[in-house]
């Protein structure tokens, strides 16, 4: 476990213990895959791995359309998966943070304000949705499962995204008093918006948010990253990302933020960003949880390396529990075929 709060001070300690994870991404969430391809991308073996590479928990992203039909009838090869997964964490001392991901009223990405803020019949889904797998687990120790409410909330502001994520609170409280719930910030789970949450007194509660800063190094050539994925010229960490020599090549974002994207970066930099959460944490008495934080494939290697050990030994100096993102994929611990990227070594071994 990492870290200690107000709440273990006064003698009301957390069943949910985790300090260092990894996610379990493109199975039960962001996949097309089915059948024989879906149940081969992750197994028993890859838990015994991670397990023996001395990981105590695993983040377990679902969505709402692998797991139910619109319906609300359950997709049983999907449940199969999942509780299969949840059985062989058990065998090895992994724990669970199960993480609702996308809704088909819900994904971060989307263009427009999702219906989760704007309907109310989307808000009495979630929290069916919740009430289905808070019973579901029931049987699942506390120590062993906690359950994340939504995965990079987009809410237009924080009182919406407070009305919202109560909803689902509420459902899960109704089946039990002690299950750990972890709740996210708005926008996207931003380091900087765990203070706009209305937080419950609730001591098995635990605080997250995601950490991918400065992007210009995270999400090098990402394509998918609208803002600044373009951009394949040289980088740098720490410092300014983009040297002044290749500032030519953003003046297509100058209304876009280029500027705090392109801030002086180091070390000292991350303690100032994950001081905000660490206060509001330390201030309401819970935990505190990355659950994502990764930097790509294609960004240079040695960059990487320097970005990663930096991000964890932050972690270590404030008491902060992580999950990498991810376990398997263009982040990973290893690559689609298995093989190590070197990500683990940086993550949990010394210079």
């Amino acid at each position: 476990m990492i870290g200690c709060t107000a709440t273990e001070e006064r003698g009301e300690r957390m069943a949910f213990e985790i300090g260092r994870g990894t996610n379990i991404s493109h199975w039960l969430s962001q996949s097309k895959s089915r059948g024989a391809q879906r149940r081969d991308w992750f197994t028993r073996a890859d838990i015994e791995r991670i397990a023996g590479w001395g990981f105590d928990h695993i983040r377990l992203p679902i969505d709402e359309e692998q797991m139910w039909d619109e319906s609300m009838r359950r997709e049983e090869e999907a449940f199969d998966l999942l509780a299969g997964a949840i059985d062989w964490c058990a065998t090895n001392r992994i724990a669970v943070v199960l993480d609702l991901h996308i809704l088909r009223s819900h994904y971060f990405n989307d263009a427009d304000v999702p219906a989760l803020y704007r309907d109310a019949g989307a808000r009495e889904r979630f929290a069916a949705i919740w009430s289905d797998l808070a019973g579901l687990v029931d049987d699942v120790p506390d120590d062993r499962l906690a359950v994340e409410l939504l995965n990079e909330a987009v809410a237009p502001s924080a009182h919406v995204w407070n009305e919202t994520w109560r909803v689902a609170y509420d459902a899960v409280r109704a089946r039990s008093a002690t299950r750990t719930i972890v709740l996210g910030s708005n926008n996207f789970n931003s380091y900087d918006t765990v203070s706009g949450l209305d937080v419950p007194a609730d001591p098995n509660l635990i605080l997250t948010f995601h950490y991918y800063h400065p992007m210009f190094v995270t999400h090098h050539t990402a394509k998918w990253w609208r803002q600044g994925g373009s951009y394949a010229g040289p980088i740098r960490y720490p410092g300014r990302p983009i040297p002044e020599s290749q500032h030519r090549a953003l003046e297509h974002l100058k209304d876009d933020g280029i500027e705090q994207l392109n801030r002086d970066f180091d070390i000292d930099v991350m303690r100032r960003d994950m001081g905000l959460p660490r206060s509001v944490a330390d201030r309401t008495g819970h935990r505190l949880y990355c659950g994502e934080f990764g930097c790509y494939e294609h960004t240079p290697s040695d960059i990487r390396e320097a970005w990663y050990r930096d991000v964890v030994a932050v972690f270590s100096e404030l008491g902060i529990a992580w999950a990498n993102w991810d376990y398997k994929g263009s982040f990973g611990l290893v690559d689609k075929n298995g093989q190590e990227t070197g990500v683990r070594r940086w993550l949990l071994e010394e210079r």
